[in-house]
């Protein structure tokens, strides 16, 4: 049939169209990766080798992360081959329903580098779907009057398929009456028109059945069919009439359901029931009426949903107005959607590189962001921004994408977590905006190093502290986190030994406590300097020093050491002799004491505990000076015992005790028999060995005793010397048997005797020096072999009377007055309320016999009797002696009232020893205990 192959002939055009128009297509997106693939794969069916058509390595696929970008991912990318691959049904209807062209544009995404790469798939239609018409039987009524070559429109067949695919002809069934002819509407759509051929005649036949067949262009063909029933009716002379054929509308997609668009009339020139009219859709498909609403009476339509432009821009109304007789008119609707800024556009995180280093450099990117607007024009234009971070900026990328970049440094310490904002905006009118956040997480770098709370550390500790104990603590903090910011402490540089260090004090690595290694001795270290170093467990580490000084206290532990009166070499106590015209405030000798404390455990008091007579000496609580409290009486003892009691300043306090022997006398004459004449107290066991010594002595020397005696003259005569104990101050003029003569200042006791100490008994010996042969003068009296044989037959040490009425009596002027007494000075008196002297001069003379009387104590080998201002020191400690390996005791000493400590002023004077020594000091025959 003709007309049959009139209406295959657009088929054949389009398929000539076709690649002309996807060549045009190709041109406009060059820059794109093209494929195309038949709608309905099954899923997995490879669509091509995207990483070789991107020219990427199959082995760097995994490290560049290959995926697809895109609202609803049909495809996929196998990361291990790189080809392109359909995840999901392709309805080829449903996506692009009627358009000619069907293409997914979606964008590949990369990374390390990234890049974005944009791929079109043009999705080909198949010959999925077969035409259908809308009713299987169609009813028509055609007046007998109807003229040939009137056309009646018909509905319709549908197919969803495009291209060759899609509906192409129709067929009806051969008949005698009626012909078919194919029509297009504005936008496209085939659709059938019955033609009368010949006249009808109801009395010869008023039904007539007809087939119409839909056949597509697919292969094989696929068609539809519909029954046509044609009633032939009485003539009905005039059809309605539309006042136009084509009504244009516009319309704004925001109108709300109910709007009035448009109101058609058609008129009838009949009269009476043929005259009236009906209206009513006429080949609309289903979406025209969801979405208007036709009133038959007055043809006046309205909306019944919302339009979405970005859904469908144009629609199509065909009306037909009826009337009773069925004559019918016919007209289109154009009916236009106007964009409206009603999408509000998104963004889209397509990428996030977190957490984030805090050290990451400015340009670093952060993310990847995707835009989208469905409306069109400029409101589908669409720009972003950060809504206030200052360290992060956004750069447009490709297209609608943007990569989100630091703008600044970052701190971790400062801001740990950033919450950008990103918002989109439209510029519609009014725009309309969208936003998003990224929540970004700084790591952290060892950026920070540690800084200690305290810029130097300051701790007293006391003395004899137990070892172990803590004394101080220091601490650091580190801001940064993890092993960054974990601190752990040393000892790095001190000012004690380095070998010395580690057995004073260790420091926890951990806490930062300082320990004490041992117990501390103020008088040994009072202070030392440590470095402590926080060290964190970053790379590279991060460290702080600090210094730590560390004070020593000073405790009450040690007791006060009495210098004067020390005890002789043999272990005998001195003695001190009084004149017996001693008036009240006679100064009779010193109690000289140190402590090698500090402060006020080294201010020693000086008490008396036991006196034979209470109340006939007094004591200086400061200077320990011993004065004579009132005049000897005729009942007082001549021999007189004080125990001294020396206390420090400590709490509790520490002592010791001094015992001082006393003798009224005004020549040693007078003082040495009372001395003799003390009560020894027996000791049997050295009775018993004296016997036992005498009588082996007896029977052993009986045959050479002759032999002894004259070898005895013989070298007495031959020698005309003997030897003895032998003191300093001995004149070589002295002749036999007479004393010495003393110039002042020399101590007026020092004469030749001996105290011995072998038995219990005391024995005084008075040597005779012969002018001849005179005595080494730092020889001391403990030695035997200076002891000449006087007057061995003396059990009881009495004097040889030869000796005695030999020896001259003393010189008058051997006594010190009162300046040259032992104390501070002699111009001013030891305070006795307790204060020390505050005089410089006197403090410093007070020093120095203080140096003086320890060295000599500590020598243990030095007699009483030395030069003038020793205070009983022998020759060799006089003026021009230096104190260089003595204890310097001044550092200790507190003066109450005043800030300072006793200093080395002494030394720095003209080297003269200060005057006024007491020299009546005596041994005593009897050994004194404390």
């Amino acid at each position: 049939m003709r007309p049959s192959a009139e209406r295959s002939s657009p088929a054949r055009w389009w398929q000539v169209l076709l690649p002309f128009l996807l060549s045009l297509f190709r041109g406009a997106l060059l820059d794109q990766i093209r494929y195309s693939i038949p709608e309905e794969l099954a899923k997995n069916s490879v669509v091509g080798n995207l990483a070789k058509d991107l020219g990427l390595r199959v082995r760097d696929l995994p490290a560049r992360k290959l995926r697809v970008s895109a609202e609803k991912e049909y495809f996929t990318v196998d990361p291990v081959s790189g080809d392109l691959l359909v995840s999901d049904r392709i309805d080829r209807e449903q996506i692009c329903g009627k358009k000619p062209l069907c293409i997914l544009d979606f964008d590949v995404v990369t990374e390390k580098p990234l890049n974005v790469f944009h791929v079109a798939v043009v999705v080909q239609d198949i010959n999925d779907n077969i035409p259908l018409f809308k009713q299987r039987k169609i009813d028509f009524k055609i007046v007998e009057t109807t003229k040939p070559g009137k056309t009646f429109p018909l509905d319709p067949a549908l197919d969803s398929d495009a291209g060759p695919n899609s509906l192409q002809r129709y067929y009806l069934n051969d008949n005698e009456y009626f012909d078919l002819m194919e029509k297009q509407t504005p936008d496209g759509r085939k659709y059938p028109e019955l033609i009368l051929k010949h006249s009808l005649d109801r009395e010869e036949q008023n039904f007539h059945q007809l087939v119409l067949t839909a056949v597509d262009g697919g292969d094989p063909p696929q068609s539809g069919t519909t029954q046509i029933q044609i009633q032939v009716t009485d003539a009905n002379d005039n059809p309605p009439v539309f006042s136009q054929d084509v009504y244009r509308v516009s319309l704004k997609e925001g109108v709300p359901p109910g709007f009035s668009i448009l109101q058609v009339t058609a008129t009838d020139q009949d009269e009476g029931i043929n005259a009236e009219v009906t209206y009513s859709f006429h080949n609309v498909d289903e979406q025209v009426e969801q979405l208007f609403n036709l009133d038959k009476r007055t043809g006046e339509i309205t909306t019944k949903h919302h339009f979405d432009f970005e859904m469908a821009n144009s629609y199509t109304l065909s009306i037909e107005a009826k009337d009773s007789g069925d004559l019918a008119a016919h007209c289109s609707i154009q009916v236009e959607i106007l964009d409206e800024n009603d999408c509000v556009p998104e963004v889209i995180v397509t990428s996030v590189f977190t957490p984030l280093p805090e050290d990451s450099p400015p340009g670093t990117v952060i993310a990847l962001i995707k835009t989208r607007d469905r409306d069109s024009g400029e409101n589908g234009e669409v720009y972003c921004s950060i809504l206030g971070k200052k360290e992060f900026t956004l750069k447009s990328y490709s297209k609608n994408y943007y990569k989100l970049m630091t703008d600044g440094a970052l701190d971790r310490e400062e801001i740990p977590e950033y919450n950008v904002t990103i918002m989109a905006t439209d510029k519609g009118n009014p725009p309309l905006s969208s936003s998003t956040t990224i929540t970004l997480h700084i790591t952290d770098v060892n950026d920070n190093a540690p800084v200690f709370q305290q810029s130097a550390y300051l701790v007293h500790v006391p003395e004899n502290n137990p070892p172990g104990a803590s004394i101080a603590q220091v601490s650091a903090s580190d801001p940064d986190l993890g092993p960054n910011g974990h601190v752990s402490y040393a000892i790095v540089a001190s000012d004690l030994e380095p070998r010395a260090l580690s057995s004073y004090v260790s420091v926890s690595a951990q806490s930062g406590v300082v320990f004490a290694q041992r117990a501390f001795d103020h008088e040994q270290l009072r202070a030392f300097e440590l470095t402590l170093q926080a060290r964190d467990q970053g790379s590279p580490a991060l460290s702080a020093n600090v210094s730590l000084r560390v004070l020593v206290g000073d405790r009450n532990d040690n007791a006060p050491r009495v210098l004067y009166p020390a005890l002789g070499p043999d272990g005998s106590a001195l003695f001190d002799t009084v004149p017996r015209a001693a008036q009240p405030g006679y100064l009779v000798t010193k109690v000289v004491a140190v402590d090698a404390d500090s402060g006020h455990n080294a201010w020693l008091s000086y008490h008396v505990l036991q006196a034979s007579e209470p109340g006939l000496f007094s004591l200086g609580l400061r200077t320990g000076e011993v004065r004579t409290a009132r005049v000897l009486g005729e009942r007082d003892a001549a021999r007189q015992r004080l125990l001294v009691a020396v206390r420090d300043g400590g709490q509790p306090p520490l002592s010791a005790t001094a015992t001082l022997l006393l003798v009224f006398a005004d020549s040693l004459q007078e003082a040495l028999p009372d001395l003799s004449d003390r009560p020894k107290p027996s000791d049997p066991q050295a009775e018993l060995q004296f016997y036992l010594v005498v009588a082996l002595a007896l029977i052993s020397v009986l045959f050479l005793l002759a032999v002894i005696l004259a070898v005895a003259l013989r070298l007495r005569r031959s020698r005309a010397s003997s030897w003895g104990c032998f003191q300093p101050g001995l004149s070589s003029k002295s002749g036999p048997g007479v004393l010495p003569n003393y110039s002042e200042g020399t101590l007026p006791y020092s004469y030749n005797f001996c105290v011995a100490s072998q038995s219990a008994k005391t024995e005084f010996n008075f040597l005779n020096v012969t002018p001849e042969v005179a005595p080494p003068q730092d020889l001391l009296c403990e030695d035997a072999s200076w002891v000449p044989s006087t007057n061995h037959g003396d059990a009881e040490g009495s004097f040889s009377s030869d000796t005695i009425l030999k020896q001259a009596p003393p010189n008058t002027d051997w006594r010190f007055s009162q300046a040259q007494r032992p104390g501070t000075s002699g111009s001013q008196n030891g305070d006795e309320t307790g204060t020390w002297p505050n005089n410089q001069f006197d403090t410093e003379m007070l020093q120095a016999m203080i140096l003086a009387s320890a060295s000599e104590a500590a020598d243990g080998s030095s007699t009483l009797g030395g030069g003038a201002g020793t205070m009983g020191l022998s020759a060799r400690y006089g003026p021009q002696f230096t104190l260089q390996h003595v204890p310097d005791y001044r550092q200790n000493v507190y003066i109450p009232g005043s800030n300072a400590t006793l200093t080395n002023a002494a030394g720095k004077r003209d080297g003269k020893a200060p005057a006024g020594g007491n020299g009546n000091k005596k041994k005593s025959g009897k050994k004194e205990k404390k």
